[in-house]
């Protein structure tokens, strides 16, 4: 195997996540303490780190136990 067949991606699913709601990314904000720019990168894929609280207020945020709902593994 290759170099490049272990290169991943961490992916955030806020959109989906949001969409599945009919929640807006300004009120997951206001829920989860997070600033809508943050958040917003993070749907994105702006961001070059993920810090785990933010992960921890989404899934308080939007009642979810399963961080599989929040995050999954892609190829780059």
């Amino acid at each position: 195997m290759s170099k490049d067949d272990y290169e991943l991606k961490v992916e955030i699913l806020i959109n989906k996540l949001l969409a599945e709601r009919g929640m807006s990314l300004r009120e997951l904000a206001r829920l989860s303490g997070i600033e809508p720019s943050n958040l917003s990168n993070l749907a994105n894929g702006k961001r070059e780190r993920i810090y785990l609280e933010h992960i921890e207020r989404i899934a308080e945020a939007l009642e979810i136990k399963d961080i599989s709902k929040i995050l999954r593994l892609t190829k780059k």
